[in-house]
């Protein structure tokens, strides 16, 4: 099992935060994005272009990157910058986004078109990246005989995840991704959505097992497994604005050494061969703390799974 840490909640520590966590033993750093949201976010393609000049090994994934809010273009050719500074080592994590429709209002799109966008988007994205002369006229597309220079480093494109918790998701890390990445997901309703995925992929011509397992998993350790627990609730209950008190025990990885390495093994048992950690940590000291904690007990006690 492979481990990633999220960065970027402070963007001018990014590139100090991803030396860490690569002199850590972490085998990605992550950030998601929004353009707008409850709180300070970063932009995933600026952040992680930061954290690739800071190291040298250590995969860079975007989890997420909301994709209906870009033009195609355009984040075509993030994609392939990013992966060409990083020299090969980006993972590309999907989004669609609509936690927060002003967001979308913002950027001049119908919210209500996001799946939409994304599976055009996905469509197209691979002849782009590979650096073929695309042309098309979609609806929401136009690509008029256009060739992206330079292409993507990676063949035939860097892996694409997808993330989300819907059967839409599913279906579309079917048809277009190598790996599935849910977030606030039990590992029965894990191992449920790599069968329909898996499903999809064989429905579309992709073989059979070509969708892989992660996990986008909130998560706080400690010492004291119950201190651990109150405080994965208070964060992820602030971020969602809401409380996260009913659920805490099916969505939150939270507890001492033992009880984080438990469930953990229950995930990786359901198919995730990936964990992307999001601290539920207040301050930056907070996160250090855990993240440490992580990296010493956590990680190389999964890598063999």
């Amino acid at each position: 099992m492979r481990v990633g840490i999220e960065i970027g909640r402070v963007q001018t520590e990014v590139a100090e935060q991803a030396k860490w966590a690569e002199d850590a033993g972490f085998d990605q750093v992550c950030t998601g994005e929004h353009l707008f949201f409850h709180g300070p976010t970063p932009n995933s393609f600026i952040t992680l272009a930061a954290a690739a000049g800071a190291t040298s090994g250590i995969r860079l994934l975007s989890a997420l990157a909301i994709v209906p809010v870009y033009p195609l273009a355009i984040l075509a050719k993030l994609v392939a910058s990013l992966d060409q500074v990083s020299n090969g080592r980006f993972d590309f994590g999907v989004g669609v986004g609509g936690e927060y429709p002003p967001e979308f209002e913002a950027a001049g799109v119908d919210v209500r078109h996001r799946g939409a966008r994304t599976d055009e988007a996905l469509e197209l994205l691979g002849s782009l990246l590979s650096g073929e002369k695309v042309t098309h006229s979609g609806r929401f597309t136009e690509l008029p005989g256009v060739a992206l220079q330079p292409p993507a480093i990676q063949r035939p494109t860097p892996p694409i995840w997808v993330g989300g918790r819907k059967p839409a998701s599913t279906r579309r890390a079917g048809r277009f991704a190598d790996v599935w990445m849910p977030y606030l997901c039990t590992p029965e309703q894990l191992a449920k959505g790599l069968v329909d995925a898996n499903a999809e992929a064989v429905r579309v011509g992709r073989p059979d097992g070509s969708v892989s397992g992660a996990i986008f998993a909130w998560s706080a350790i400690h010492a004291d497994g119950a201190h651990a627990r109150e405080r994965a609730i208070h964060v992820v209950s602030e971020t969602y604005q809401q409380d996260f008190t009913p659920m805490a025990d099916r969505y939150l990885i939270a507890g001492d050494p033992d009880q984080v390495l438990a469930r953990l093994r229950q995930y990786h048992e359901a198919g995730a061969e990936h964990v992307v950690i999001a601290t539920a940590a207040g301050s930056a000291r907070e996160r250090l703390e855990m993240a440490t904690l992580f990296a010493a007990e956590v990680v190389p006690a999964v890598r063999d799974w």
